[in-house]
């Protein structure tokens, strides 16, 4: 069924025509939505966010991150846990790599992240399984500031394998979603994700990437963002480091060490 073409129509005769096609019993569905949402008052919405000790700013109020308002399509809302202090930081380092990461990743982050002066850098993730745990758990290994972008509402969770993660990062860091609490998990929500880790941050490492890693798609956001795009050598005999490979190629700047990283965040 066609959308009705209510722009033409004016005054009563538009509002009659847009009733009787939403009545139809194939959009009723569309009604329900409707007075369910005239029915939200500001008031409840408030008390259900308390009840679940979750808090929201504004893209109009002081403490959104700056950076994060310059990208297309920047969510309005931002839901947290945490210390939202956190957020405004402009040393945010984001750390994307694949879900069945190897040591590799881990030696790298442990080298990087240890050193004296990572302590100005707040590491943002997606609280995955793999790379972004693994950035997350190092962070807090080493006391440094981390912040969680997650593609659900808090009362979701996935996987299950870094629900205790996301538990300590609530604590001692910063837990965010663009999505109301009750929003659950669907697919296209974890690229929508992906473009809040790169907005927030000055830049993005790549540990580990196949070719057809799902890190191709924050990296491109990244790009399309004006930010930095970091990336750890690899052999070109590994495929988990195929993509690596392929981000050095289009000039993504190779880190042997943290200071590869340092001096475009002037530390």
């Amino acid at each position: 069924m066609a959308y009705p073409n209510v722009i033409k129509e004016e005054g009563r005769k538009k509002d009659s025509y847009l009733c009787e096609w939403v009545n139809r019993e194939e959009n009723v569905h569309l009604l329900r939505k409707y007075y369910a949402f005239i029915k939200l008052d500001h008031n409840d919405i408030i008390k259900e966010l308390q009840k679940l000790k979750v808090s929201y700013i504004t893209y109009m109020d002081s403490e959104y991150p700056v950076l994060l308002k310059e990208i297309y399509q920047f969510p309005l809302l931002l839901f947290y846990k945490g210390n939202i202090k956190l957020i405004n930081n402009m040393h945010h380092l984001a750390v994307v790599g694949a879900r069945d990461s190897t040591s590799y990743t881990q030696q790298s982050l442990e080298f990087l992240l240890s050193n004296d002066k990572s302590k100005y850098l707040t590491i943002v993730s997606g609280l995955a399984q793999g790379a972004d745990a693994m950035a997350h758990q190092i962070a807090l290994k080493y006391n440094l500031p981390t912040i969680a972008v997650l593609a659900f509402g808090h009362q979701t969770h996935y996987p299950k394998s870094t629900l205790a993660l996301r538990n300590k990062i609530e604590e001692k860091g910063l837990v965010i979603s663009e999505y109301p609490p009750h929003t659950p998990i669907a697919k296209y929500r974890f690229p929508e994700r992906n473009r809040i880790i790169s907005g927030l941050s000055k830049g993005v490492l790549i540990t580990e990437a196949k070719e057809q890693s799902g890190s191709h798609i924050t990296i491109d956001f990244a790009l399309e963002q004006n930010r930095n795009v970091y990336v750890l050598p690899g052999s070109m005999f590994n495929p988990m480091t195929k993509g690596n490979l392929l981000r050095i190629q289009e000039g993504a700047k190779v880190v042997l060490n943290a200071n590869d990283i340092f001096e475009d965040y002037y530390i």
